[in-house]
C-alpha cells in the first residue's frame, strides 16, 4: 500500500508541475486539455491549469499520502477508501480520455493516468 502511495504521489507531482508550467505559459498546449491548443494555452485554460497545479493536485497528493499511511493527518476529513475510489474513477476516466485523444502527445498521459488509478485502487483495497 505504501509503495503504491509513493508511486501515485510522484506521478501526481509530475502532473501538478506540468499543470503549473502550462499556467505559466509553457508551450505544451497540445499535450493537455484535449490537445487542441498548439503552443501556449489560452487564458481560461491557463487559469484552469493554475488551479489544478496549485489546488487540485496538491490536495490529491495529500489524500494519497494520508490514505496510504505515509503521513498522519487526523484533521483531514474524508481521507480513506472513499477518497481513493473517487480518484480511481477520476483517473480511470482520464485514462480513457487520454488514450482517445487526437493528440499523439496527449495520449502519452494515458499510461500515467492508468498507473495512478491502479495505485489508488491498491490503496483503497488495502485500507
Amino acid at each position: 500500500m505504501q509503495i503504491a502511495g509513493v508511486i501515485a504521489v510522484v506521478l501526481l507531482g509530475v502532473l501538478g508541475v506540468f499543470q503549473l508550467a502550462l499556467a505559466l505559459g509553457a508551450p505544451w498546449g497540445s499535450a493537455a486539455w484535449g490537445g487542441q491548443n498548439e503552443g501556449v494555452l489560452p487564458g481560461r485554460l491557463r487559469v484552469s491549469s493554475g488551479v489544478a497545479g496549485v489546488v487540485l493536485y496538491p490536495l490529491m497528493i495529500l489524500f494519497v499520502l494520508v490514505s496510504s499511511e505515509l503521513i498522519e493527518a487526523d484533521w483531514l476529513p474524508g481521507a480513506g477508501s472513499v477518497a481513493m475510489w473517487i480518484l480511481v474513477a477520476f483517473f480511470g476516466i482520464g485514462t480513457l480520455a487520454n488514450f482517445a485523444s487526437r493528440s499523439r502527445i496527449e495520449r502519452a498521459w494515458g499510461p500515467v493516468s492508468l498507473i495512478i488509478a491502479i495505485c489508488c485502487a491498491v490503496i483503497a483495497i488495502g485500507i
